[in-house]
């Protein structure tokens, strides 16, 4: 009897019971009414409380759901309900979420007729990597009296894992790959240069650089023919991917990490597919993971692999040891992606020697954010002194992260400077850009 359990209309319906009775002590007549409820009410509860004992057998529950979830997308989970008893019932379902999902006063309603299987769908948001449970699932059985019900409890703690996400992955080369790519923010980039592999020779279209042509072969067509180029492969790219503790500022309740983790592994895949060779590195105080940059066909398991592992305390970057590291890991000229984060100019320039020396040998581009929630309080109008004057010191910072942009670039280091939610895009668009340009 643990599992039945009294309901607010019980309540609803004694309490208004005893409220009637205990006017009777003023006018009699009351008594006699509040009197019959309560016999009724007994009535009630002892029939429906026959037919929930009575009913059969214990209703069935069962989640169904990807036991990889992508971090930071929705992720949809089917939970499937089935009546066996003999009765129809109403129900009320409270789901075991997972400890980060805070939708604890999600409920879901329904009625069920005998035999009847009924399924709910909703999506998870994980804002986190790592392994994961649900919690036990808690489903309410009532008749259509509904003065008591009837408690099942399913320990059904599946378990499951968030990666990195490899739906933005597939999104982005859907993107790269096809040509409806301007409307997510992949530009189209015409190749820029000479490329270094000839591929053929074809007819000249509009827009084709004039350098191209191949007079040879257009005089003896007798129209404008061009020699084509394909990209050249098989150069060394690498995410470099800071865990210190600039990285933990959260935007949508993404950290900053993951946003670079999850970019990282769009990244990885452009690259692959571009026949790039494909390498990793992590750092904060300490060097982390070290992936060489390879294009075998396990490469890119290696990586979703270490990405989803990536643990850090949050401390300060060392950017001599990364230097240092760089210098005798890295021997070839790479394009080296660094996905980082500096709160001042102060920090930047402590960095940027060892950030010279990189670019020395490498192509070094740095990618940093901008905060996004700035320039709402920046460029909004203000209502009252303090906004403005919190709108002056947010419009202060945004300049000071353009200011940091320039300088770099005074230095020869690229730099990208974005908001968080766009990151992936500007990423890509970087390297096609470079690509294009034959740069390394």
């Amino acid at each position: 009897m643990n599992n039945i359990l009294l309901t607010r209309r019980f309540f609803w319906f004694f309490s208004t019971a005893i409220i009637i009775y205990a006017c009777g002590f003023v006018i009699p007549f009351f008594e006699s009414i509040g009197s019959y409820l309560l016999f009724v009410l007994l009535i009630l509860v002892s029939i429906d409380l026959l037919l929930l004992l009575t009913s059969g057998g214990k209703p069935e529950f069962s989640r169904n759901f990807n036991e990889r979830l992508n971090l930071g997308d929705e992720n949809a989970v089917i939970l499937s309900i089935r009546n066996n008893s003999r009765f129809s019932f109403n129900y009320e379902l409270n789901e075991g979420f997972p400890d980060f999902q805070q939708e604890r006063e999600k409920v879901f309603f329904g009625k069920l007729s005998s035999g009847e299987k009924t399924e709910i769908k909703y999506n998870l948001l994980p804002k986190k990597r790592g392994k994961f449970n649900f919690n036990d699932a808690f489903l309410f059985f009532r008749t259509f009296i509904g003065l008591i019900e009837r408690r099942f409890i399913y320990d059904e703690k599946d378990t499951f894992h968030v990666y990195p996400s490899v739906l933005q992955m597939k999104k982005y080369e859907l993107l790269v790959f096809q040509q409806q790519k301007t409307a997510s923010g992949i530009k189209r980039i015409r190749r820029l240069g000479n490329a270094k592999e000839f591929e053929q020779i074809r007819n000249y279209v509009q827009g084709d650089e004039l350098k191209t042509i191949n007079w040879k072969a257009t005089s003896r067509r007798m129209e404008l023919m061009v020699n084509q180029y394909q990209e050249e492969k098989s150069q060394h790219v690498y995410c470099i991917v800071d865990k210190s503790r600039t990285m933990q500022l959260e935007f949508d309740g993404l950290n900053l990490l993951d946003y670079s983790i999850n970019s990282s592994l769009v990244f990885a895949n452009i690259c692959l597919l571009k026949g790039d060779k494909f390498g990793l590195f992590t750092f904060s105080d300490k060097i982390g993971t070290q992936i060489p940059a390879d294009s075998s066909s396990s490469q890119m398991k290696l990586v979703i692999d270490a990405l989803y592992n990536q643990k850090t305390k949050f401390r300060d970057a060392n950017y001599e040891l990364l230097q240092s590291n760089i210098r005798q890991k890295i021997k070839t000229r790479s394009l080296l992606l660094l996905f980082s984060n500096f709160e001042n100019e102060f920090a930047m320039r402590r960095a940027l020697p060892y950030l010279q020396q990189i670019n020395k040998k490498h192509l070094l581009i740095v990618v940093f954010f901008q905060n996004s929630e700035l320039k709402k309080i920046a460029y909004s109008s203000p209502l009252s002194l303090n906004q403005l004057y919190t709108g002056i010191i947010a419009e202060r910072m945004i300049t000071m992260k353009a200011r940091m942009a320039r300088e770099l670039k005074q230095y020869g280091i690229q730099t990208i400077l974005t908001n968080p939610e766009e990151l992936s895009a500007g990423v890509i668009n970087k390297y096609l850009e470079l690509k294009a340009r034959g740069s390394f």
